[in-house]
């Protein structure tokens, strides 16, 4: 690059200090006459006072180019690097917490679920852009940030460039969130290229990606005429094959959401339309109002993810077994069956001895319900087990008359039977299918029984658990 510069500085020199003098052809060597437009030998243009030196392909690059390239490259990229270090960080916290590809973690954490943006979860909007669901994911995303955000972030400076991010993200979200709520399902090459069924979570920072895309391809046609070749053909018209490639890959590929990739790009589009950027060699001082713009539009991020803190519940990073946890992939959170299977064998014996209230069950049977599916016999034993939970949290609930009568009674020794029948078969099962997800029985020592009914002594109470 240094050679490079310095063979410019020396045409450049020749196009304008020795211009009207005896001077060399470019094309082929030969002298040229001062004062001559064209050399006798072979017939090129030869450059006069104040007019560009003819571009050549062999001459090196482009003056115009480079300068501009140097006038926008040496312009700091502080919030691409800024937002990138984010989405690593909120993707650790995620791995440590169960894992990117935990339905449960997803939603903890702030992914898109129609149904709790319905419910007044207004950060689902917000927080999706710094979401990514396994380690592909990121990495592509990531990647794709540290090519494009730059050369947003130094064309537009770094306060328009945080609202661009965050405004096309959430453009992205709101525009998978329309279309996952229109009712419709896949049907039609249309309906395959934006309509996805169901609710289930959606995450990722590639809308507000498509938005920089959008961003640039604006840029490209609207200031074509003051942009040199070189940026020409990498902006506007160039993004094209970038934008066609990956709404085809989207098409194919169903787990892709392409409504957020369009809501994204319609959105850059539309941003750059109106804003200006930051040409090189301007020194004017960048407008109070994007400076305001872009402080509100991180406060925004700040406060979503503390309203995420503050609805996280019991998915909390943990930094046992760190490597088995950053590391993991798609496939059942063991641990957080074992627990919540465990806290239901704990509390249903306490709520029988009346040593844990109905509010005790309820958040066991919700922890139980948070427990993602990963094999038919194991998601019916804890269903069954959120049943128990709920029938002993009926029984002690009832006033201390009622539980002495014969109806109560009879209903008790049933919920014990019932109990019993199933830890019979949670324990085949953990021989049996349970050793496949490294599930194993743990006999502990029993410290403490609890009570049977007080009727005769026929009834007998239920096992303490066994830990899984």
């Amino acid at each position: 690059m240094a050679a490079g510069l310095k063979v410019l500085a020396v045409e450049r020199t020749s196009d304008t200090t020795y211009a009207g003098r005896t001077s060399v052809c470019r094309n082929c060597g030969a002298l040229v006459g001062a004062g001559e437009a064209a050399c006798a030998v072979c017939g090129a243009a030869v450059a006069v006072a104040g007019a560009p030196a003819p571009r050549s392909s062999s001459a090196g690059p482009d003056p115009e180019t480079m300068h501009f390239a140097r006038a926008v490259l040496t312009r700091p990229a502080t919030f691409t690097f800024v937002f990138l270090a984010i989405n690593v960080f909120v993707f650790l916290l995620m791995q440590f917490a169960g894992g990117t590809e935990n339905p449960d973690v997803l939603r903890q954490y702030g992914a898109k679920f129609n149904s709790l943006i319905n419910a007044g979860e207004w950060w689902r909007l917000v927080t999706p852009v710094f979401i990514h669901i396994g380690w592909l994911h990121l990495l592509v995303n990531m990647y794709s940030l540290f090519a494009l955000g730059p050369y947003v972030e130094r064309l537009y400076g770094s306060a328009r460039f945080v609202c661009f991010w965050v405004l096309t993200g959430i453009a992205g979200v709101a525009a998978s969130y329309l279309a996952s709520s229109s009712g419709r399902h896949p049907a039609g090459v249309l309906g395959q290229f934006l309509f996805r069924g169901g609710d289930g979570p959606s995450a990722g920072a590639s809308g507000a990606l498509f938005g920089l895309v959008g961003v640039l391809f604006v840029f490209g046609i609207k200031f074509r005429r003051e942009l040199p070749e070189g940026f020409k053909r990498a902006f506007g018209t160039g993004m094209l094959p970038v934008i066609l490639i990956n709404l085809f890959i989207g098409y194919r590929l169903r787990m892709i959401d392409n409504a957020a990739h369009l809501g994204g790009f319609v959105a850059g589009c539309a941003l750059a339309l109106v804003v200006g950027y930051k040409r090189p060699g301007g020194r004017g001082p960048v407008a109070v109002v994007w400076h305001v713009l872009q402080v509100a539009a991180l406060v925004l991020v700040v406060l979503s993810f503390g309203e995420v803190a503050r609805h996280l519940g019991d998915a909390r990073p943990r930094f046992d077994n760190p490597a088995a946890r950053l590391f993991k992939t798609g496939g059942p959170d063991v641990e957080v069956y074992i627990e919540a299977v465990n806290a239901g064998q704990r509390v249903f014996p306490m709520l029988l001895n009346h040593e844990a209230d109905a509010a005790a069950a309820n958040q066991t049977i919700a922890q139980l319900g948070r427990v993602p599916p990963f094999e038919p016999q194991a998601d019916a034993l804890r269903n069954e087990l959120q049943q128990l939970l709920a029938r002993a949290r009926d029984y002690g609930q009832l006033p201390p008359k009622e539980r002495a009568t014969s109806q109560a009674l009879a209903q008790l020794q049933k919920l014990i039977n019932d109990y019993k029948a199933w830890d019979a078969r949670s324990d085949q099962w953990v021989k049996t299918e349970g050793k496949n997800f490294g599930i194993e029985l743990l006999n502990e020592p029993q410290d403490k029984q609890p009570a049977g009914p007080p009727a005769n002594g026929q009834n007998q109470p239920p096992p303490a658990p066994a830990k899984k």
